[in-house]
């Protein structure tokens, strides 16, 4: 594993993706297509229940939990 999975980020805080790791390859293509991947900024804006609202280049998306466990910064 590299870093922490998003799920461990803070509310507002700007973090840098460091890998997207999962053997599902659709779920990979998914986030490379929402702008998830190395390298690239994203601000975790809230959580509701399983729901993560995230900023990544400039767009809002929502997510799950089992998404932002990919997710590692």
């Amino acid at each position: 594993m590299n870093g922490i999975a998003l799920t461990g980020a803070r509310i507002n805080a700007e973090y840098t993706i460091k890998s997207v790791e999962t053997n599902n390859n659709e779920v990979q293509d998914f986030l490379f297509t929402l702008g998830c991947y190395e390298g690239e900024t994203i601000t975790v804006i809230s959580i509701l229940a399983d729901q993560y609202v995230v900023v990544v280049k400039d767009a809002r998306y929502s997510i799950d939990k089992d998404l932002a466990e990919c997710i590692m910064i």
